[in-house]
């Protein structure tokens, strides 16, 4: 299967090895603690921020950072009248400056599918005692309702650019 995507190869390339780390850890803490921790986002966005310049054209790179104030507007609302979690709303932010507008819509079902995937997954693992047993600590095994979205949101941005670097 393949994807048209605006998102170059060289672009995929220039962004994944600040990207990746950022996004494992985003994924770990929301296991983990249920948050994302600023730092975590400030770091995505500082990312941009810095490779911004060498992956994008000057005027595409300052319209990207429109996509960073509207996400983090819908975020917000989303937040206060969803109950959508804070932390995840900011990285949503974050990550958006990362996403051609024509290709938000991809981003967008990449993140629900790896959210649904994840959900899954995660249940799957909190019925294996021996998985529980090694990390006691993580505070999204005792969640029933709430599935620690940081998950989607890292994994959907990261199916991102491997599809953009094949």
């Amino acid at each position: 299967m393949t994807f048209d995507v605006a998102l170059t190869t060289t672009q995929a390339w220039i962004f994944l090895p600040v990207v990746l780390p950022i996004a494992l850890w985003a994924i770990y803490t929301d296991l983990k603690d249920m948050k994302i921790l600023n730092i975590t986002v400030l770091a995505l966005l500082a990312g941009f921020v810095v490779l911004g310049p060498f992956a994008l054209s000057l005027e595409e790179y300052a319209w990207r950072f429109a996509h960073f104030g509207i996400v983090l507007v819908i975020g917000f609302f989303a937040s206060a009248l969803l109950g959508i979690g804070a932390g995840d709303a900011k990285f949503a932010a974050a990550m958006a400056p990362f996403v051609a507008a024509s290709d938000a819509g991809l981003v967008a079902m990449l993140v629900a599918f790896s959210a649904l995937i994840g959900l899954i997954l995660h249940r799957m693992a909190r019925s294996v005692p021996a998985i529980v047993g090694a990390t006691p600590e993580w505070v999204s095994w005792q969640q029933d309702k709430v599935f620690p979205y940081g998950v989607g949101l890292s994994s959907g941005l990261l199916i991102y650019f491997f599809i953009g670097i094949s």
